[in-house]
């Protein structure tokens, strides 16, 4: 078996691959993407459901793993709600599971009761799910959501803003522990909220915030076994929820390892080696290279290809 710090070596170069991108800032120009002039069976997966803008008619379901699948009968988060806004609107990302939005509303809810201001909520999904064209591996199946670090204001942002604003980096200059002078309790209240949800399957942090969770839990630590370090996500998390009982073709995803994940288990997370990575590669993907729809479960073509 491959020992444990190669495993998470691996795992992390494929999460740098589809994490890259997730900050970018966006535009204000409506830019439609012209047509494939010759798609084929060779064609990356992600050109195809890049360039679908509406969801399809079918009944809401998610279809296929978390990172190699797709979602029908998608539903939009509002980009306004009195406890959230949606950032990057260009990307056409507020997409998700009908489960997925009625938590992120739920959620929203609940942050204003522990402290914080009201959610900041990045990619979901597209609107038929998929591989994306930028960014994530994974928010394939519309049970993702990234949400920000960063209160919401007191005021709806701009079209601007939403498009150009960075979230708050969380995390210290070292990669060791939070930033003192950014992080906050409210910050693990909310992710405790987060996580005690019965719909949530997992959530992804950066190890310095995994650590400051562990520290500042308390006595009441059941949560702290679906929070779990992973490369990036220092200025966001990222939250799973499971498969809904209307989507049998959704893959569940393994149970996360038992107990709190905390003390010596983070321990692999501090190396100078994840700590300080070679940096990803810059060269645009290859042509042909990445997922094909026919690497996608059966059903993805009929959600690809309705009207």
């Amino acid at each position: 078996m491959m020992p444990a710090l190669a495993r998470l070596t691996v795992f992390l170069f494929l999460a740098a691959m589809g994490s890259a991108l997730a900050q970018d800032p966006g535009t204000v120009e409506d830019k439609t993407l012209p047509p494939l002039e010759h798609p084929g069976s060779s064609t990356p997966a992600r050109e195809l459901f890049g360039r679908k803008t509406t969801p399809d008619p079918a009944t809401p379901r998610s279809i296929g793993f978390y990172s190699r699948g797709c979602l029908a009968g998608a539903v939009a988060l509002p980009i306004n709600g009195a406890t959230w806004q949606v950032m990057r609107l260009s990307r056409n990302r507020n997409w998700g599971h009908p489960k997925l939005v009625a938590f992120l509303e739920r959620l929203a809810d609940k942050a204003k009761k522990v402290g914080w201001n009201g959610l900041l909520v990045g990619d979901m999904s597209q609107p038929r799910g998929g591989p994306m064209l930028t960014g994530h591996t994974s928010h394939q199946v519309g049970l993702d959501a990234d949400i920000w670090l960063t209160p919401m204001p007191d005021r709806k942002l701009s079209r601007e803003e939403r498009e150009f604003m960075s979230a708050t980096m969380a995390v210290r200059d070292d990669r060791r522990d939070v930033d003192p002078n950014v992080w906050t309790h409210a910050h693990t209240e909310l992710i405790r909220v987060a996580a005690e949800d019965p719909a949530v399957e997992r959530i992804f942090v950066n190890a310095a915030i995994k650590k400051a969770l562990c520290r500042e839990a308390g006595s009441d630590r059941a949560w702290l076994a679906k929070v779990r370090p992973w490369r990036g996500h220092d200025y966001h998390f990222h939250i799973r929820i499971f498969c809904p009982p209307d989507s049998p073709q959704c893959e569940a995803q393994p149970p996360p390892e038992s107990g709190e994940g905390c003390g010596h288990d983070l321990d692999p997370w501090f190396t100078d080696a994840m700590l300080h990575p070679p940096p990803p590669s810059t060269e645009p993907a290859k042509p042909g290279l990445g997922l094909t729809l026919a690497k996608l479960p059966p059903a993805c073509r009929q959600v690809l290809m309705a009207p």
